[in-house]
């Protein structure tokens, strides 16, 4: 189905749609229900965020070429009309997505609805530690979910966003990421990625689930401050090539869309079994540092509410709500 034109991003998209034949700037301008100097003006800002638009007399306007963007339109573009995103939100460089997205949710943004920048200056992780978020390198994103479940059951989606985004990083980049529990994703024992939960809940029913992803894509060696060189690392470091931001992110929301779905409809069995699949965690000797006590054993699981599980040397079992994970000596 054409995209109805209206303004650049869906311009962009109907040039994609195309399949390559050119589109008659008369029937742009008509679709959109301005002049044909107002489509030119959208071609030409199209170029100048690096497209290569040709325009072919008497026949129309031809994409050839996109640059490595996060624009609405290319994500859509390897979405395939995935029903879980409903709207994708595109900005230059903020502060972070996730106010953003808040704010969008408080306003009655629908379920699927997608903040994403391609660079972040205010960008944080868990426990308000900062991201690094370069422009045009990562993928800097906050997904609105507005799932009918009890606010307890909130924390289970970082576990489902850690599996989906396992797999698209598979599907995508060839590449085989870990789940450091809670939130974090590894390659090679380094940083690839991480996930940030917040919640919008009456005390029975949660309003919106906003998770934020921050995805190291195409960070070269050098592009890493230095405090993070030795700890962090990016999909192209890893792959050896490029990886294309707008068919990751793509993937991303997919995978996030059909594990919600899973989780909704089976409930959290299937996701305990392939996060524990795809666990960095599980089967290693760790310690688990809280803000009073330090807990040291095996960590050997996850329970039904995502509680990773960790056996002490003397046998006993501890439920682990909140920690940070590193190996034990």
């Amino acid at each position: 189905m054409e995209s109805k034109v209206k303004d650049k991003e869906s311009l962009l998209r109907r040039l994609m749609e195309s399949g390559g034949e050119p589109v008659s700037g008369q029937m742009l301008a008509d679709e959109a229900g301005v002049s044909r100097t107002a489509v030119w003006k959208w071609v030409r800002e199209l170029e100048e965020d690096g497209y290569t638009v040709r325009s072919i007399r008497k026949k129309g306007y031809v994409l050839e070429a996109s640059p490595d963007r996060l624009s609405p339109a290319l994500i859509r573009k390897y979405l395939n009309d995935d029903p879980f995103v409903s709207e994708i939100i595109h900005f230059e460089s903020v502060g972070s997505t996730m106010p953003i997205a808040h704010r969008e949710a408080q306003n009655g943004a629908p379920n699927g609805t997608v903040i994403v920048a391609e660079e972040q200056t205010e960008g944080r992780g868990r426990l308000a530690r900062p991201w690094s978020s370069a422009a045009g390198k990562g993928i800097w994103m906050s997904v609105i979910l507005k799932p009918d479940i009890p606010p307890h059951r909130a924390p289970q989606f970082t576990l489902i966003t850690a599996v989906a985004i396992c797999r698209a990083i598979r599907e995508t980049a060839d590449v085989e990421a870990r789940i450091k529990w809670p939130n974090d994703l590894l390659v090679g024992g380094c940083k690839v990625t991480g996930i940030l939960t917040e919640l919008q809940a009456d005390p029975d029913r949660v309003q919106a689930i906003i998770i934020g992803t921050g995805i190291n894509v195409n960070q070269e060696p050098g592009d890493f401050p230095e405090e993070l060189a030795d700890i962090a690392t990016s999909l192209r470091i890893e792959s050896g090539q490029t990886v294309d931001r707008a068919a990751l992110a793509a993937s991303v929301l997919r995978n996030i869309g059909r594990y919600s779905s899973l989780y909704l409809e089976e409930g959290f069995a299937p996701i305990k079994a392939l996060w524990e699949e795809n666990s960095d965690t599980i089967g290693r000797k760790v310690n688990a540092v809280m803000m009073r006590e330090t807990v040291t054993g095996t960590a050997i699981g996850i329970t039904e509410e995502g509680v990773l599980e960790i056996r002490t040397d003397d046998g006993t079992v501890r439920g682990i709500y909140s920690a940070d994970i590193v190996p034990a000596e």
